[in-house]
This record gives structure tokens, sequence and C-alpha cells, in this order.
């Protein structure tokens, strides 16, 4: 399929998200049609990012609101698209979900079902571009263990997640294959299906409750300030997901899944060396790794539980992202640069909440 910027115009849900705030923008400046999809338009923080790409994009992003659970919600804003990008569903830290099911799981999965009857329903509509995550392809990694070569592949599917176990990873799992389904019961439109590692890089919604934000508040914070756990991660810029969603919509021949992350994992220890570099002062940052016996000892008081720890705690892979970088024309940036233009966006950030509560106490 290829797309015209001038002519019909594409969706992109929950456009105040860490992610989708960055298609939204991308998409604008290369001269589409945005319709995105916000639950509030009242909702100022929310909001705010999105009002200025409209005073910056005069006449071409319009917003809806819309609720992943609520049937039909998504109809008006879809009216005569002719992609979907389906960006939005909550991504939180375990410590965060007190309810797997209701959570995670009810939004990913009733929201996507959602989606994809409003696309059944739209008959503009020719792909949809899911964003899911690498945790639909494994659930530990120690999964990734099991893999030819011990490298992570699109080829393979979650099977040892559960709504108890890791119900991010499930609810990801589930919604993923819930339209991977759908796109087989019909042959009207195609779907692309985004897998993004870790996702990092500048905000441009201060308000988004992303998980991946949050765990590098902890970093920034100084939560690990006497040493870095061994833990890595999948990593990729949230500028180049945004890239790659609309490289999915442009791209005739772009199908099935494509892992999003760099080749090489990244750690915690690696992130605080990149920031130390230029912040040498910054006593927040941790300058040495743990070994790993503090790390079970401790862990469970972080509610990390020995499971979690035996399946994750200095567990490394490789990454096969040959798809996206040959098929879809990716090209990584640094891990650097994005954790750099990460911690800058969060320090201005910071510095702004800090005025406006300074003003306020005035």
């Amino acid at each position: 399929m290829s797309t015209d910027p001038v002519g019909t115009p594409v969706l992109v849900t929950g456009g105040s998200g860490f992610v989708a705030a960055h298609l939204v923008q991308q998409l604008l400046a290369r001269g589409y049609r945005v319709h995105t999809t916000v639950r509030s338009t009242a909702n100022a923080a929310k909001c705010g990012p999105l009002h200025a790409l409209q005073d910056a994009f005069p006449g071409r992003l319009d917003l809806f609101e819309a609720d992943l659970l609520t049937e039909g919600s998504f109809d008006e804003a879809m009216r005569a698209c002719a992609v979907v990008f389906h960006v939005a569903s909550p991504f939180l830290m375990p410590e965060k979900i007190k309810d797997g099911r209701r959570d995670v799981v009810e939004p990913a999965l009733r929201g996507t079902r959602n989606v994809v009857a409003s696309i059944e329903r739209t008959p503009t509509v020719r792909r949809l571009v899911l964003t899911s995550t690498v945790g639909a392809i494994f659930g530990d990694y120690a999964d990734v263990r099991q893999m030819d070569g011990g490298t992570l592949s699109e080829k393979y599917v979650n099977t040892t997640s559960t709504v108890e176990n890791n119900p991010y990873h499930y609810a990801k799992t589930v919604a993923e294959q819930a339209a991977w389904e759908a796109e087989a019961a019909q042959d009207r439109w195609r779907m692309v299906s985004l897998n993004p590692g870790l996702i990092l890089g500048p905000s441009l919604t201060p308000s988004s409750d992303s998980g991946s934000l949050f765990l590098l508040d902890e970093l920034f914070k100084g939560y690990f300030f006497y040493g870095a756990p061994d833990f890595s991660f999948t990593t990729v810029d949230v500028r180049d997901v945004a890239a790659a969603h609309i490289a999915a919509a442009e791209h005739p021949g772009a199908h099935g899944r494509y892992i999003l992350a760099a080749e090489e994992m990244t750690s915690f220890h690696r992130m605080a060396k990149i920031l130390l570099e230029q912040h040498p002062r910054n006593l927040r940052l941790p300058r040495t790794a743990l070994p790993h016996w503090p790390v079970r000892v401790l862990g469970p008081a972080f509610g990390l539980s020995q499971a979690y720890i035996r399946s994750h705690l200095g567990i490394r892979f490789r990454v096969d992202n040959r798809r996206s970088i040959d098929e879809l024309g990716l090209v990584y940036r640094p891990i650097e640069e994005t954790v750099t233009d990460h911690y800058r966006a969060w320090r201005e950030q910071r510095a702004r909440r800090s005025s406006a509560l300074s003003g306020v106490r005035r």
C-alpha cells in the first residue's frame, strides 16, 4: 500500500501518549492530515502538546474523544481515514499494576477489538499499523535462551506470560493475536505489527503515564545511586519508533511483525555512564554496577520477586532487527543520543513543573 499525505486522513489512537505524540508530529511534518483520539479534550495537561501542533500545522490536525473500553468510540475519528495507527494502550511497570486484568488486559484486548470493529465499519481503511511490543514475543528474558541462537526474533510468540505473571506482556500478546485473527478473517485491510523494546527518548507529553518514562525517572532521581543493578533492556528511540510506523504505512511490501530495537541491549549501568560523561558531578547517578547477590537478597523488598530476578538479572541476548532495517529502512539512533536527549527533556520538564508550582505558591 502507498499513502498520499495530501489525500485522505490517517488516524492515530491515543495521541497524547509518549509514542503517539511523536507519531502525530512526524506525520504532520510529512504533510499528512491527521485525526487523533484522546480520552478527554478537556484535559489541558494531556492535550496541550496536541494543541501546539494544531497551531503549528493549521487545519491538518483534528482531536476526537474516544475510550478504549467503549464500543463504537472510534467510529467518528476513523471516518474517511485510509490508515489506522493503533498506538493507545496502557504501559505500566509491574509495581504500578494493582489488578492485571482490569489495569492492562481489558484496555489492551477490548481496546484493540473496539478499534478493529471500527475498521470493519469504515470502508476507506486499507491498513492497520499496530503498536505491540517485544513482550508479545517473549515473557521473560530466560525465554530468549530457547530461541534459535539465543537471539530475539519475530517468529516467536510469548507463551509463558499470564494475567498473574507479567500481565503487561500477556495483555499485549493476546491483543496482537486478536488483531491478527481479525485481519485473517477478511481481505479488505492489511495489518503490520511493530514490536518495540523499551522506548526511550525525549517526551513531548509531560503528563504521559508510560512505564518507560517511569523506569528512567527512578534512575535519574537517584534510586540506584548506591549502584546499578545488572538489568539490561532492548532499547529503541521514540523518534525511531514513530518513523517506523510511517514506513510501515507507506511501504507497499511491509507485512507481518517488525522488532524495533537496537541489536545490543543496554544496561542501567551503561545509561548512567553515558550521562556521567556529561554530568560528572551528578551524585544521583550510580557510578558502579552492583554485584548480583545484594539484588537477590534485597530485590523482594523493592517489589522484585525471586522468579523475576532469576529470569532477568544478568541476562543479555542479541536482537535480530534486520527486517526493520532492510524492509522499513530504519536507521537506529545511537543509544548515547537517545539517553542524553531523554535526560535533557526530563530536566526541562521538571524545571517547568517547578516553575509552575512556584507561580502557584506566590
